[in-house]
């Protein structure tokens, strides 16, 4: 499945896979997001799958807000390859 990304006054909604083979998608959408906006929401409750490279690009993507000074929401429990990731993560 492809990756759809929609948008809506700064919520982003997530559709499909976040694979390495749809990260253009992802990382096109989201590249100079921060220049443009102070809070970014993403809604992930329509991702279906995600992996390592999918994950690696969400943590890129925390730690470009973080860098800048600027929030970064992820709504929705998406798939559970990334609620493992987190769960794993905020343990640690």
């Amino acid at each position: 499945m492809v990756l759809e990304i929609s948008n809506c006054d700064n919520c982003y909604k997530i559709k499909g896979n976040l694979i390495k083979e749809n990260l253009n998608t992802f990382q096109h959408t989201f590249k100079s997001i921060f220049d443009k906006v102070e809070h970014l929401t993403i809604n992930i409750e329509g991702l279906d799958r995600i992996d390592r490279d999918g994950v690696s690009a969400i943590t890129k993507l925390h730690n470009v807000a973080i860098s800048k000074n600027k929030k970064l929401t992820i709504v929705g429990l998406g798939c559970k390859e990334l609620l493992e990731h987190i769960k794993t993560h905020s343990a640690a």
